[in-house]
């Protein structure tokens, strides 16, 4: 084994000898060749292998907090358990959520952690594999495009006709679907692809982005419990395209369920011969919601601390190992058979205002929150009532997870895709999409939102980690308060200095965690000047 990739075993051996409890950094040094100091600033990023005491951790994400997360909190902290909060665990459909060790447990109560009488092992609930989860998957058109509530699908067909038509045949498939990246950027999926068929460099990868943890966003958990076929099928696809041997898979370390119905896929299709000349390697992420950007996931694979790189160059030209690189979301991946199968136009047919379909995640205020695959531009009125409708009166939403900021309900017959929402100073995102009622303190949600931020930012650059905390404690100047009089002058001072600070945070950050940080006030200022004012 190489260097490079010896040390990029660092962290699964971190995992492995239990976290950062005494002595691990010393062993593991020794195990992968790298100074002890080295390996303990690596691990100590992440936070399931740095905290290894601790063993419960609640989602304090917005859907689980307005579900009760805090009050949750405190109970776990009066019955003496060792407990914390943490970012959004992709439950939020069931919330709240409760990590014990690494499995995901949901509509966790009060009396699920009473009856534990202390021992954190012994706190009970539903776990997320559990749940009859097709009771929450609903459509609004004819045709799927990935149709969850479908049995998998292991024959390959979609990959046999792949290899008997060719990779440039396959190619300008893709590229008639118009299929846009379903991770969040909305970039071109045929345009990557044939980016890295072009590069010089014959040594190729394929990445899969399973790091699904923008608050709001449970879609990719979905796919892969329900139609991890897809999944394994598009994989083997781009890579016969791209001509690479070599699959990873990197996995959100609290996808314990996912992780064992992708693994009964990659097997199934072993099986079937179908992935004779693949290695697939599955990587656990270790509590980091950076690692979701592109490059900061290359950097967990290599078995370092996960900070975004500088771009150029991008992975397309220099990215796992240095060698071309395809990092391509769950979804986006997920919906490769199908247009292999159907056709370019078939696909780009089913949209709206943009190609496809989408994966749209409801949370919060509906009466069904769930997984809803819709035409690409559906409306916030048309996702909410496949959802059961509203509860309570529209005030605000969130349309594609803490990133996109907050929404007025007059927006609600705005198309949810990716031109519509940036014309309204938005983003379509994850489409992790959370409904609020006229009952929630809209301070207190745009609050909640900068909290993850600031908590989640690697600190790798001065725009993002002094920003996300200059807007969290902006927030909690701004406001009404009846005990301190108003100072037009002071608030004038405090609305320049966020306007000032936004801006450098989107034009200074590395990566698009700080470039969309400030989103969550600086929408709310827009479109709520009233919760603002006093």
């Amino acid at each position: 084994m190489s260097g490079e990739r010896k040390r990029g075993a660092l962290l699964a051996r971190v995992h492995a000898h239990g976290g950062l409890t005494a002595g691990v950094a010393a062993r593991v040094a020794r195990e992968v060749g790298v100074a002890e100091a080295e390996v303990y600033g690596t691990a100590s990023f992440y936070h399931l292998l740095s905290e290894p005491a601790t063993k419960l951790r609640v989602c304090t994400g917005l859907s689980c907090a307005m579900r009760g997360a805090g009050q949750l909190l405190a109970a776990a902290e009066r019955c003496g358990l060792p407990v914390s909060g943490c970012s959004c665990l992709a439950a939020c459909d069931r919330a709240p959520a409760v990590l014990r060790d690494r499995d995901v447990l949901v509509e966790v109560g009060a009396d699920d952690l009473a009856r534990s009488a202390g021992d954190w092992r012994a706190v009970r609930s539903t776990e997320v594999d559990d749940v009859d989860w097709k009771g929450a998957i609903g459509s609004g058109t004819g045709e799927l495009a990935l149709n969850l509530a479908a049995e998998p699908d292991y024959s390959g067909s979609a990959l046999i006709r792949a290899r008997e038509q060719g990779a440039e045949t396959t190619l300008a498939t893709i590229d008639a679907a118009a299929l846009q990246g379903r991770g969040g950027a909305g970039f071109p999926t045929a345009l990557k692809w044939r980016s890295i068929r072009e590069q010089a460099e014959k040594t190729r990868y394929v990445v899969l982005n399973g790091d699904e943890g923008e608050p709001g966003t449970f879609k990719d958990r979905e796919l892969l419990l329900r139609r991890p076929d897809l999944v394994v099928e598009g994989l083997a696809i781009a890579a016969f395209v791209l001509g690479a041997r070599e699959i990873y898979l990197y996995l959100r370390g609290e996808f314990g369920a996912p992780r064992r119905s992708l693994e009964s896929a990659v097997e199934r299709f072993r099986a079937a011969g179908l992935l004779d000349d693949l290695n697939v390697h599955f990587h656990a992420g270790h509590g980091s919601y950076i690692c979701g950007e592109e490059t900061a996931l290359l950097e967990a694979l290599e078995g370092r601390r996960g900070m975004p790189r500088l771009k150029p160059p991008f992975p397309s030209e220099a990215g796992l190992w240095h060698k071309p690189t395809l990092i391509q979301n769950v979804e986006t991946i997920a919906c490769v058979p199908a247009i292999v199968r159907r056709g370019g136009e078939w696909f780009r047919a089913l949209g709206r205002s943009e190609a496809g379909t989408k994966l749209y995640c409801v949370s919060g205020d509906v009466v069904r929150p769930g997984t809803y695959e819709l035409p690409l531009g559906a409306t916030l009125d048309e996702l909410v009532d496949t959802a059961g409708g509203y509860l309570g009166t529209l005030r605000a939403f969130s349309p594609g997870g803490a990133s996109s900021g907050f929404l007025p309900a007059s927006d609600c017959t705005v198309p949810l895709d990716f031109a519509s929402l940036a014309k309204r100073g938005s983003m379509l995102g994850s489409a992790g999409v959370v409904v609020l009622n006229d009952q929630v303190n809209l301070r207190w949600a745009v609050r909640r939102q900068l909290t993850f931020f600031e908590e989640e930012s690697c600190g790798q650059c001065a725009p993002c980690r002094i920003g996300t905390r200059f807007m969290r404690r902006a927030v909690e100047r701004l406001g009404r308060d009846e005990e301190r009089p108003a100072d037009v002058a002071d608030t004038a001072r405090e609305l320049e200095q966020v306007a000032e600070a936004a801006w450098e945070m989107n034009e200074g950050s590395i990566c698009g965690l700080g470039q969309a940080a400030a989103l969550p006030l600086t929408s709310a200022l827009r479109h709520f000047p009233e919760e603002f004012s006093r």
